[in-house]
């Protein structure tokens, strides 16, 4: 079975600290973060996930990702936000 690519944005408890990331198996990933598999989430406590979209492609992923990557935090949570808001993630 073939996965979408899927672009992910984890948080610390508090909300400080974000972490975006794209993976084609959601599930196992998250799971490798929880475990402090991944040494940028585990120093920081990253684990809660708050956001993601599918893609059909992995260079549509990639490059949502770098676009996310490089955007303000501010312009980040009103996105996190907007989703919440109308039900999704």
């Amino acid at each position: 079975m073939e996965r979408n690519p899927v672009v992910y944005i984890l948080a610390s408890p508090n909300r400080c600290a974000l972490y975006i990331g794209i993976t084609t198996n959601l599930s196992r990933r998250l799971e490798e973060h929880r475990q402090g598999k991944v040494h940028h989430t585990a120093r920081y406590n990253i684990k809660c996930l708050i956001y993601f979209e599918a893609h059909e492609t992995a260079p549509d992923a990639i490059a949502r990702e770098k676009q996310l990557k490089n955007w303000r935090r501010e312009k980040k949570l009103i996105l996190i936000i907007d989703r919440i808001r109308i039900g999704g993630t």
